[in-house]
């Protein structure tokens, strides 16, 4: 089980979860971006132990050119949306907040259909569907 997808992807959602809660007790008082800035600084920490312990550490040049423009459009990306994600936190209830951010299930289906390939079936888009419409009912009050 913890070689799965599966396993990794609900703990990805799991600390998903605690990254909202934990967020909107934190960025109470604080300049949101600030938050953001320190949030970072923690995960640089921790990503280079967990790099440095599993002995998984290679230059930069050792990395394909596209691979490495990629992860950094990936990098500016997750940056903005950390932003984003922190500065509503500030203004919104975590329980709304948390839901419209998940909408990026959502728009991975649209984007991995466009941009990758990528075939859903009829159920899979009823999925969708029903993901972006639980959003609603969950987000809106």
């Amino acid at each position: 089980m913890a070689l799965s997808w599966q396993f990794w992807a609900l703990l990805a959602a799991a600390f998903a979860a605690l990254t909202a809660i934990f967020g909107k007790i934190g960025v109470a008082g604080l300049q949101s971006d600030y938050a953001t800035f320190l949030r970072t600084i923690v995960i640089l920490v921790m990503t280079a132990a967990i790099v440095t312990f599993g002995g998984h550490w290679r230059s930069p040049a050792e990395v394909p050119g596209r691979a490495l423009v990629f992860l950094i459009l990936s990098g500016l990306a997750t940056g903005a949306s950390w932003l984003c994600y922190f500065r509503a936190l500030q203004i919104g209830q975590a329980s709304q907040v948390a839901p419209v951010d998940k909408l990026s299930v959502v728009l991975v289906a649209l984007f991995g259909g466009a941009f990758l390939g990528e075939r859903l079936s009829f159920q899979n888009w009823t999925g969708v569907a029903l993901i972006a419409a639980g959003t609603i009912l969950v987000a809106w009050r």
